[in-house]
């Protein structure tokens, strides 16, 4: 655990607690306005969630190199993030658009 100062492993730990409250918040939500749009936004947070957790445990393990594999699925699962988040937010935004009762 040498690898990250402990300001630097609060911000860590941190950030991963609150994106895994950040998704639970957007399922109720969803299940509050019975909108499964933002169900699906909640289902596309898990990836960077996988992500930041892939970095905090390659840390944890103070970069060990039999673990570089921990690299690749951080990065891979970070755009993997990026393009479900994006697809999940135009579909509510398309949503939106056809059904602005909804929304109200």
């Amino acid at each position: 655990m040498h690898a990250l100062s402990i300001p630097t492993w609060i911000v860590h730990v941190s950030s991963v607690i609150e994106w895994t409250v950040a998704i639970l918040l957007v399922w109720q939500y969803a299940e509050v306005t019975k909108n499964l749009y933002w169900k699906g936004l909640s289902f596309a947070m898990l990836p960077a969630l996988v992500s930041a957790m892939s970095a905090c445990t390659w840390h944890f393990f103070d970069n060990d190199l039999s673990l570089q594999w921990l690299v690749t699925l951080q990065a891979s699962m970070t755009v993997v993030g990026n393009c479900s988040l994006c697809i999940a937010a135009w579909f509510i935004y398309s949503n939106s658009k056809k059904n602005p009762e909804e929304n109200k």
